[in-house]
């Protein structure tokens, strides 16, 4: 095989593959896709404040013996 074989094939190969690569990722339209459903916004309710858990010391009773 000579040198302008081996770079034919190589070059047919590396084009499949970019051809390949182009299919999949490419802007070809809705072919073979899914339609992509609208978005639909809802109105975000405002969550309840949640009520802090009251903090400080804690304080326990000390049996005196």
């Amino acid at each position: 095989m000579s040198s302008e074989s081996v770079g034919g094939i190589l070059g047919a190969i590396v084009a499949a593959v970019v051809l390949a690569v182009a299919v999949v990722f490419g802007p070809i339209g809705q072919f073979g896709k899914p339609a992509r459903p609208a978005k639909v916004e809802q109105p975000a309710a405002a969550p309840a404040p949640a009520v802090p858990a009251p903090r400080g010391p804690v304080i326990r009773e000390v049996p005196n013996q």
